[in-house]
């Protein structure tokens, strides 16, 4: 992969959305910091994460991390965990294993175009001729 010159991060291209204050992100901001290395591979003017909560502090809360990356698939990750630190831990890592589920599917090993072989040298150029078999009860 080549060097991005601005690279994403957490704390540039985060958003706090419903259910959150301005006063959150930076502690929210702290939480995903491990993130940063996974988003450094992306342009920071070409990412986006938004984090929200519905229902806070209350049971059934759920909270909701979306990041949208240009020219790839918007991705959501959710969790319904009870406590707030834990369920943005969770919808953290579950991020990161869809960032690098995602790179894993866009490596050339998985394009099949990238993978095919070209014919093996020394291989017999003209398909119709079969090869000389000797018979068991010949040989």
């Amino acid at each position: 992969m080549s060097a991005v010159s601005n690279p994403a991060t957490v704390a540039e291209c985060l958003r706090v959305g419903a259910g959150f204050s301005q006063g959150d992100r930076n502690w929210i901001a702290e939480q995903f910091a491990t993130l940063d290395a996974r988003l450094a591979g992306f342009h920071a003017d070409a990412t986006e994460l938004e984090v929200s909560v519905k229902d806070r502090e209350a049971r059934g809360q759920k909270v909701t991390l979306e990041c949208w990356i240009a020219g790839r698939q918007k991705i959501v990750t959710t969790s319904s965990e009870e406590d707030l630190h834990a369920a943005l831990n969770d919808v953290r890592d579950d991020l990161r294993r869809r960032l690098n589920d995602s790179k894993t599917r866009q490596e050339p090993r998985h394009n099949k175009h990238l993978r095919e072989l070209p014919p093996q040298a020394g291989a017999p150029a003209d398909e119709d001729t079969e090869p000389v078999r000797a018979d068991a009860e010949t040989a």
